[in-house]
């Protein structure tokens, strides 16, 4: 008899989290195991690439009244004879309009939005919260399942959550599982009577896909000069403000480039206001959400990951696997991928580091030669990781 797995996810937008979701469906052994997906809401990038063997679940029909003006989601709860959601939605828009930081934001408006969410009555042997806050929150409090596991797949301590309302859903799970070893020693610092719950699986890339993917063309405009790439969620996570101001000093002192970022998020009309004030509308350049990137990795001459924090990259694992020449910021999971002056460069977290660490790369070709030397010589296939899983959930 095979498995019976749930997998819970807010969406299937553009971000790590979602392609490691959707690369971890594809690694499953559907002849095991029976899987079913439940989204909050049925949309995104990656929506399409969810393998026909798993089972996507309704979307819950009231969750996007969170996402609507306060008085239409009450005229729409009170039409549908729903008054107590309508009331959890007020009281959900005192959260919202009092609590300015994202993060705690959403774990307080939980025990509202959790209303509009019905249990579900279909007994899982595993069921797998698969990106911190609400997911996790409803694997716990929502699923009929023997074991529960929540995935966390950034550096707790940089995402600024209220470790407190974690730490209640946290001592509900089975296993508490992040994607690097750092990450998973921040864990067990924060959580210290939790830390046996730890458990590390890194998100699975397959060399092999990917190689094969890239050899579409990339539909960027033609350029002759240097050409760099990041690629990732158009917030402040990202430091893609740093890499602006990093791209005018680079132009300013002559280099002919261009700076290309693949991604979509908040701050795109603050981004593109600055590329406008810095005159780089030539220059930096960016191309919103691509559904394969790995041509465009293929064509860059350097990638650049310019983040404030990370968990794991995958968007970093894919640039090594291409063997490309790399720069990321110095923040705090860095060298569980990367290691300074041998595969990459690890930089200051300013502009000026940026900027330093680009002219490094393009004015030494040989420096970029030996990384992606140094790159091929690397074990970069992590399909095996899937192993760990499937121990979790025996």
């Amino acid at each position: 008899m095979k498995q019976k797995l749930l997998f819970v996810m807010g969406n299937l937008n553009c971000g790590g989290a979602e392609k490691s979701l959707i690369s971890l469906l594809q690694s499953l052994d559907y002849s095991k195991y029976e899987v079913d997906l439940f989204l909050f809401k049925h949309e995104g990038l990656f929506f399409s690439r969810v393998p026909e063997q798993v089972h996507i679940l309704e979307e819950p029909e009231f969750y996007r009244h969170y996402d609507m003006p306060v008085m239409a989601a009450v005229k729409d709860s009170l039409n549908k004879r729903k008054p107590g959601l309508a009331i959890h939605r007020i009281r959900a828009g005192l959260i919202f309009r009092t609590e300015t930081h994202p993060a705690v934001r959403e774990q307080r408006v939980w025990k509202h939005l959790s209303k509009s969410l019905s249990r579900l009555t279909k007994r899982y042997d595993a069921a797998i919260g698969f990106m911190e806050k609400s997911p996790i929150y409803y694997v716990i409090e929502k699923t009929n399942a023997t074991t529960k596991i929540g995935f966390i797949h950034n550096d707790y301590d940089k995402l600024g959550m209220d470790p407190a309302i974690d730490e209640f859903y946290f001592r509900s799970l089975d296993y508490l599982v992040t994607v690097s070893d750092e990450c998973g020693t921040v864990l067990q610092n924060r959580f210290p009577d939790l830390s046996s719950k730890v458990q590390v699986i890194q998100n699975i890339v397959s060399p092999e896909l990917i190689h094969k993917m890239s050899s579409e063309k990339a539909d960027w405009s033609h350029h002759e000069g240097i050409k760099l790439l990041s690629i990732g969620r158009l917030t402040f996570q990202k430091g893609f403000e740093w890499a602006v101001e990093a791209c005018r000093r680079l132009v300013d002192l002559g280099y002919d480039l261009r700076w290309y970022v693949i991604g979509e998020g908040e701050e795109r009309s603050s981004l593109e206001k600055l590329i406008a004030e810095c005159s780089l509308q030539r220059n930096f350049i960016l191309l919103g959400l691509k559904e394969n990137p790995y041509p465009y990795i293929k064509e860059a001459d350097i990638y650049v990951q310019s983040s404030r924090f990370e968990g794991k990259s995958i968007a970093i694992d894919e640039a090594k696997i291409m063997c490309k020449p790399i720069i990321v910021t110095d923040f705090s999971t860095a060298k569980d991928q990367i290691q300074d002056n041998y595969n990459g460069l690890i930089v200051d977290m300013s502009p000026e580091g940026l900027t330093e660490g680009i002219r490094r790369l393009i004015d030494d070709k040989e420096l970029g030669s030996k990384f992606a030397r140094n790159l091929t010589e690397e074990d970069l296939n992590t399909e095996s990781e899937v192993e760990k899983m499937y121990q979790l959930v025996q």
